[in-house]
């Protein structure tokens, strides 16, 4: 029988994939990568684009199409048989990744191919393909002497392994807690909504009453809305708690020792590679020249809204004394109070919102707003074969009705898929072999609160958002036009530029323009009424200051992080965030927090000493959005613009250099700090 994994001509076959099946699919290719590899490699010089790096590109290919659903199934499906197959996969992958990264006759071909005659005949994007190879086969430790190459392949290994341990730790810590209440008295202030999500989740357990978990719709209605103090300060210790020695499962799903490892290991694999820390190791591929410069511009923004923070939190404490709460704020006092100081003054909240966005209808209506802004049309495919019964497929056509992506979409929260928002590549956009273009296809996948009974799905603004910002991505990873895998999509931008698209997207989420186009009670009807419109725009720049130094916090301590490991002290995790804390954050958690044990972000994604990217992404997509203002937010020719030179492009220019083409000049700061509210000091 065929194995489903490898008999996949168009699209992967999720309704015959089983964990059986992975391990021998990805020894398959494995061996016959290796094989095909050797063959080449004998036969000599000469060596072009045509002959070797075409059929190189095929091979990983290949491989990215066997193992992206196994991944994608391992985060949304997740089961011990699934995992036991996953990991058994992991080294692997790291061994033949860095097996090929340190093989010093490839490392030759190619750069026998880069001091060719043909070089300079390549397209831009081939070029780029090549030089970013050669990169990172000096990144891979392919000059490292052959002892060091041995030590190098076992750390990177290692580290494959340990990420995945964090990742499933948290995920096993996040489904280990529930509290099931009895008394409904427990859960005042919290929408009926929310209470009839806890009840399902109860009777899906066969239990009567209320089952709270630390899945994010769950413990966010509790943060929010709960009026009983001790409830929320309960869910707040569990969940703050995860994966550490302390809280209701302290030990037993402990990440502290698998931070260490990774932390140590990341510094001494920038060590053999010439770099004096980790940080350095990670701008190697990212648009910022040094550690310094981006503490630089995180200590910039820092100085910019930090007094609006400390006003924004003095403010809030004041509010909260004056209705009978504390006299000092606790973490689990900040988002009840919020919303309820942001309701006394906009006269509006998240709960308010929520029945003018049925899910269907906010899917329905983003698909209009790109259809405005690039000229696609998007349409849902029946019979697809998927992985649960709440995923959807689509495809995307342009004006001319080429088909230029596919993709999943997959919506709610459920028990066994991790937490969070992503987009992940599903099929890269290449010209194959045989000159056929390949199709690209992608993962959205979001975490919003399910329908419950008969009842629509309803999201909050910020769910509204999110479902935007993912599906900015997918248009970076879909839109492209480049058909070489190594550059096409987000493959090969710069880590730092890759949350261009999405933050961009997210703006029309604040436009009345593109609201009407899907803004509807999922009841009557109504368009979103201008009253609550405008309350909502006033509120955008609500508790603006504390939004940013939250992210400033979690961004320096990554990077100080990495970059100020000392092997005879060891990472100083708890030590480095407590720093970096009494710096820049407004309000002190309690000692038992344990937030870098859930900051899965860097220690299981690819964000390690990166996180700063999103606040740098934020200042690119601010001031490209902020060229629709002065044009008009749905001008058909800036969306052109910035499909042709953004969206399209992918990795096969400088990002800097793609920036430019679209907005006439270097970035500014001053559009994300107007987004803000915040007045520049000068």
């Amino acid at each position: 029988m065929a194995n489903p994994l490898l008999d996949t001509p168009d699209l992967p076959r999720f309704d015959s994939i089983r964990p059986e099946h992975i391990e021998p699919a990805i020894d398959e290719v494995l061996a016959d990568n290796r094989e095909r590899i050797r063959r080449r490699l004998e036969q000599g010089a000469p060596f072009t684009w045509e002959n070797f790096a075409a059929p190189m590109d095929e091979m990983a290919d290949r491989l990215d199409r066997t193992w992206a659903p196994v991944s994608h199934l391992n985060a949304v499906v997740n089961s011990p048989e699934l995992r036991e197959a996953y990991e058994a996969c992991l080294p692997k992958l790291s061994d033949y990744a860095t097996e090929l990264g340190q093989n010093e006759k490839l490392y030759h071909a190619y750069e026998a191919i880069r001091s060719g005659d043909g070089f300079e005949h390549l397209s831009m994007e081939r070029q780029k393909v090549i030089d970013n190879t050669l990169r990172d086969f000096r990144l891979s430790g392919v000059a490292l002497p052959e002892k060091e190459k041995a030590r190098f392949k076992a750390l990177k290994s290692e580290l494959s392994r340990l990420t995945t341990t964090f990742a499933n730790n948290l995920l096993d810590a996040t489904n280990a807690w529930s509290l099931t209440l009895t008394e409904e008295a427990r859960l005042a202030g919290i929408p009926a909504s929310s209470r009839a999500m806890f009840r399902q989740a109860a009777e899906a357990e066969g239990e009567s009453g209320w089952r709270i978990t630390l899945d994010f719709p769950s413990f966010i209605a509790v943060m929010t809305h709960a009026e009983d103090r001790s409830l929320r300060e309960t869910v707040y210790h569990a969940f703050i708690t995860r994966a550490s020695d302390v809280g209701p499962h302290g030990g037993r799903w402990d990440n502290s020792p698998v931070m260490e490892r990774i932390l140590a290991i990341r510094h001494e694999i920038a060590g053999m590679l010439g770099f004096a820390n980790y940080a350095e190791r990670s701008l190697a591929t990212k648009m910022a020249d040094s550690p310094e410069a981006v503490l630089e511009f995180l200590e910039q923004l820092a100085e910019q809204a930090l007094p609006r923070a400390r006003e924004e939190i003095r403010e809030l404490a004041e509010f909260a004394r004056d209705a009978g709460g504390p006299d000092a704020l606790a973490p689990w006092d900040v988002p009840f109070y919020s919303e309820q100081l942001r309701e006394v003054r906009f006269s509006i909240t998240q709960e308010q919102l929520k029945p003018y966005f049925p899910a269907d209808r906010v899917v329905e209506g983003l698909f209009r707003v790109v259809r405005r802004l690039f000229g696609i049309r998007v349409t849902e495919r029946e019979g697809v074969p998927v992985w649960h019964p709440d995923v959807r497929f689509f495809e995307i056509h342009d004006r001319e009705g080429e088909l230029r992506g596919r993709f999943y979409l997959d919506l709610y929260a459920r028990k066994h898929k991790r937490g969070g928002a992503w987009m992940a590549d599903c099929i890269q956009r290449r010209r194959c072999e045989d000159g056929s273009l390949q199709v690209p296809a992608a993962f959205l996948t979001c975490n919003f609160s399910p329908p419950v009974g008969d009842e629509p799905a309803l999201l909050t603004h910020d769910e509204v958002t999110t479902l935007f910002h993912e599906f900015g991505h997918g248009l970076h990873h879909l839109l492209t036009r480049i058909e070489t895998a190594g550059v096409a999509g987000i493959q090969g931008v710069a880590w730092d530029a890759v949350e261009l698209p999405s933050q961009f997207l997210e703006n029309w989420c604040w436009e009345r323009d593109a609201l009407d186009l899907f803004a509807r009670h999922h009841e009557t009807g109504e368009p979103l009424p201008d009253t609550l419109f405008e309350n909502m725009r006033a509120a955008r720049q609500f508790q603006s200051g504390m939004q940013m130094v939250r992210q400033l916090e979690f961004s320096l301590f990554d990077l100080i992080l990495h970059q100020e490991y000392d092997p005879e002290t060891g990472a100083r995790v708890q030590d480095t965030l407590d720093e970096v804390r009494r710096q820049v954050a407004v309000i002190q958690p309690p000692e038992y927090n344990r937030f870098q044990h859930g900051f899965a972000h860097i220690f299981a994604g690819g964000y390690a000493a990166g996180y700063y990217s999103y606040k740098w992404a934020e200042v690119l997509s601010a001031d490209a959005y902020s060229r629709f203002e002065e044009d008009g937010v749905f001008n058909e020719r800036t969306g052109a613009d910035f499909l042709v030179h953004i969206l399209e492009r992918g990795g096969s220019d400088d990002p800097m250099s793609l920036f430019k083409a679209f907005r006439g000049r270097e970035p500014s700061i001053d559009p994300l700090l107007r987004q803000y509210g915040i007045t520049a000091e000068t």
